[in-house]
């Protein structure tokens, strides 16, 4: 006979928080979103700490490297899809670690013999304007000069005009010595007003390149998810339980920071096997998140198998139709809330503290607190970054509204096999997830600090200051249905419907 819970399945609407002692303290630049991402020993600090409690989803129409350079630039991580070819995402993962990297490894590089139409070619492959001239055009040549967008004028110059005729050479050029700090590299910036410093060795050969803006950046971004020791932004991605033998060595090269096993249903064999084959392979150094499970059970199994954290939830994203094709899931508040105290049973017993990250659900922004106060460490969300500029997808005009296209990794669109991927033949034999369009809203950082100002509002209404008081002080009630009517506008006429 099948096993009948007595739990009512429960989303986060069906849920308010209880105010708390608002005090003088309680203000929102006192408080801190900080949490950890991956698995930590009690006593120690994880490995990797967000600074703002947000992930970007495993999704084609969201998780682009344009998105991860910006979520990261402001605090939170993408995690780049994988339901796209090996190369391809591992080039991903390159472009957001050479994004920013306090000393970045140029990617445009020419020779002396080179011409103008070869740098406005380059210009437009790589998108970069600042070119390294070296003695046989590599990033680690001699470095011979450099070119800029003010070394030459398009509709003046023949586009047959020598690079060596253009160029500053090598001799005009305020370079900086390898091994300096980056603060040291800065201060040669400011001192002789530089937009770039090349960083040359002992040989003169071309190392790295240094450049104004990214200074000027990371002091626009207090909050950037960045390795403290070169500045280089992280990044995560997504892999599967099928080629992950041949796709996570391309993406450890590529020098990706931390994996997560994309699928619909996480409590599986093949996800363990993943788990075990990284972690034995890799000797424990590759970090890899797993999912997605609803309850206790699952949790365990992939904890046991090696992962680093854990996702929650089954078919509460926008897009997800899994629970209308499958009948399986669970709402997601419940399901959160079951991992939550058997992550921290766990960490009681082990000493071992395993994060868990909320997979949908999320209507709206203070859903995003009730998820936190609920026990999740971090969130993941699809639409909420889809409606960006920085989303790899088109922005349309539908009527008299912009809106950018989204798309489930279980629509046909996706053809994203893998992720529902149940054994046997490869093929999506049906969908589970939807193709659609959510508004447009502009640019991230914009509507980031609108939304993490409404967190950051509801935390000090509550009485804490960051993530763990949320979880061990928050009173939380359930609401009745009249009630969520209750708390909108009601009884009145509206001026812009009059």
């Amino acid at each position: 006979m099948a096993i009948y819970l007595n739990d009512v399945s429960r989303t986060f609407g069906e849920y308010l928080l209880i105010p708390g002692l608002t005090t003088k303290q309680c203000v929102p630049s006192n408080v801190s979103l900080r949490t950890p991402l991956v698995k930590f020993a009690k006593g120690e600090k994880s490995a990797i700490e967000l600074n703002i409690p947000l992930v970007s989803a495993i999704m084609q129409s969201v998780s682009g490297p344009e998105l991860a350079i910006e979520l990261a630039r402001n605090g939170g991580l993408s995690f780049i899809f994988g339901s796209q070819p090996i190369v391809s995402q591992a080039e991903m993962v390159r472009k957001v670690k050479k994004f920013k990297a306090g000393f970045v490894v140029s990617d445009s590089n020419l020779t002396p013999e080179n011409t103008l139409a070869d740098i406005l070619s380059l210009i437009q492959k790589t998108e970069h304007s600042t070119i390294g001239i070296t003695d046989d055009g590599t990033p680690n040549g001699k470095l011979l000069g450099m070119v800029t967008s003010r070394d030459y004028r398009v509709g003046v110059d023949s586009h047959d005009a020598k690079v060596k005729d253009l160029m500053t050479p090598f001799s005009k050029l305020t370079v900086g010595k390898l091994g300096m700090s980056l603060s040291e590299a800065n201060q040669i910036i400011w001192d002789h007003k530089l937009n770039t410093l090349p960083i040359i060795d002992k040989d003169q050969n071309l190392c790295y390149f240094v450049f104004r803006k990214d200074y000027d950046s990371h002091k626009n971004n207090p909050h950037e998810l960045s390795d403290n020791s070169d500045k280089k932004l992280l990044v995560g991605a997504g892999i599967n339980t099928r080629d992950y033998k041949e796709r996570v060595p391309a993406l450890v090269e590529a020098g990706v920071d931390v994996l997560c096993i994309d699928s619909s249903d996480g409590y599986s064999e093949w996800q363990y096997e993943t788990l075990h084959w990284i972690k034995e392979n890799y000797n424990n150094q590759v970090l890899v998140g797993a999912g997605n499970v609803v309850d206790e059970e699952g949790f365990l199994y992939l904890v046991e198998a090696g992962a680093d954290f854990v996702k929650v939830g089954i078919g509460g994203g926008s897009i997800c139709i899994t629970r209308e094709q499958k009948g399986i899931g669970r709402g997601q508040a419940t399901a959160l809330m079951d991992v939550a105290k058997a992550r921290d049973a766990y960490f009681e017993k082990t000493g071992f503290y395993v994060p868990i990250c909320s997979d949908g659900g999320l209507v709206h922004d203070y859903h995003m607190v009730l998820a936190l106060a609920m026990g999740a460490d971090f969130l993941m969300m699809g639409r909420y970054f889809a409606r960006f500029d920085e989303s790899p997808t088109k922005k349309l005009r539908i009527g008299n509204n912009y809106v950018k296209e989204y798309w489930g990794e279980g629509s046909n669109r996706a053809q994203n096999w893998q992720r529902y991927d149940m054994g046997g033949s490869e093929s999506l034999k049906f969908e589970e997830g939807v193709d659609s369009y959510v508004p447009y809203a502009g640019k991230m950082k914009d509507n980031l600090k609108l939304t993490l100002g409404k967190v950051k509002a509801t935390m000090c209404s509550c009485g804490t200051l960051n993530i763990p008081e949320l979880q061990n002080n928050v009173k939380i009630t359930l609401v009745s249905s009249t009630s969520i009517v209750e708390g909108g506008a009601h009884d009145v006429i509206l001026k812009e419907q009059s």
